[in-house]
């Protein structure tokens, strides 16, 4: 018999949380970010149940291909552009948008044109740093960039213009409202369609909201802001990690669980066994205390998380037994409560999910 680790994912939960973005920002158009295998949900599936996307937005040319070569026909988008000259061939042939974030690719741009007699004119997204200070031009560098692009026969015209923000998640950080004023400064006069909004601005930051927005962790049922969790925006949790307990052990006060034995039983206690650990994408830096969910019951995490197994207190649920079903994060247990206790993110819990956990699709 396989393994009891799984990963249930509620498409329609998916569908739910699309809506909402278009909810809160209902005059843009949405491209879902769906990079790294769709946050670890399934880059296909994913792709394949939104169908009201305006378009989808991914990480690199490998990524695109995948729903090209699965007939995904809205417009994708490498965030982070093209990282070699000889992929723009592909690029045009497949029809793909690309963030133009360096002078590098503006050289490879200008220099397809001089090499090929005929060029389709590919969309260009140009990145403006406006602020966080990892990809796009320079203010000062945009209206040269700007004007080569306009005049660069390889790039379908107008370009579009994009920004990120890097603090969107904190309302009591005053850069976000500093980055979106200084991207409207940006070559005022230009007609072009304009991209700043990721999850937390879709659903946070009204002057964020522009042409196109690009919903990311909200997709997939997360708040994107400090010391929330999606339910608080009416967003459904997608990802819903399960297991089964495999063994139930009566522990004597003094015992000591796991490797190292880091946790000792302060009583005559039950301690159950979860066929789960860091093999499947549980995190292994998960403290005792990190809740668990048994039979729809909170119950504490003990001892160090194994590569295969978790161990967890079972004083509240003496009637449990083998065989029962665990909820590791997802339904009745935000991932953003266990990413919180475990001292990380619910982006990481959801891509760290390794492929031997297979992926129910519901």
């Amino acid at each position: 018999m396989s393994r009891a680790a799984r990963a249930v994912i509620d498409l329609d939960a998916l569908r739910h949380n699309l809506q909402r973005a278009h909810a809160a920002d209902p005059e843009a158009r949405q491209f879902p970010v769906i990079k790294a295998d769709a946050y670890g949900h399934g880059l296909l599936p994913v792709a394949q149940a939104l169908t009201d996307a305006d378009g989808f937005a991914v990480a690199s040319l490998e990524e695109a291909l995948v729903l090209r070569e699965a007939g995904i026909q809205q417009p994708v988008l490498l965030l982070e552009g093209f990282f070699h000259a000889d992929e723009l061939v592909k690029i045009q042939q497949h029809r793909l948008d690309i963030v133009v974030h360096h002078a590098a690719q503006l050289d490879a741009l200008e220099s397809l044109v001089r090499q090929q007699d005929i060029v389709k004119p590919v969309n260009v997204w140009l990145k403006v740093d406006t602020g966080m200070h990892r990809l796009g031009f320079a203010m000062e560098a945009v209206s040269d960039a700007w004007a080569r692009l306009s005049a660069c026969d390889a790039v379908n015209q107008p370009p579009r213009l994009m920004t990120h923000l890097a603090c969107a998640d904190d309302f009591q950080s005053s850069r976000t409202q500093q980055q979106i004023e200084s991207f409207h400064r940006v070559l005022p006069g230009v007609q072009a369609e304009r991209s700043i909004a990721n999850s937390a601005g879709i659903l946070g930051w009204l002057g964020s909201h522009a042409d196109i927005g690009r919903p990311g962790i909200m997709l997939y049922g997360v708040s994107p802001f400090l010391n929330e969790t999606g339910v608080d925006r009416r967003l459904r949790p997608v990802m819903t990690l399960r297991s089964d307990l495999i063994a139930i052990n009566a522990c004597q006060a003094g015992d000591a669980v796991g490797y190292g034995g880091s946790w000792v039983c302060p009583e005559t206690m039950s301690v159950g066994v979860v066929g789960i650990g860091y093999g499947d994408g549980y995190p292994r830096h998960a403290p005792a205390g990190t809740p668990v969910l048994v039979n729809g019951v909170e119950v504490p995490l003990v001892g160090r998380v194994s590569m295969d197994m978790i161990s967890v207190d079972l004083r509240g649920l003496p009637d449990a037994q083998v065989g029962d079903g665990v909820v590791l994060w997802g339904e009745g247990l935000p991932a953003e409560t266990v990413a919180r206790a475990a001292g990380t993110i619910a982006y990481e819990l959801f891509c760290s999910v390794t492929a031997r956990v297979p992926r129910q699709y519901v």
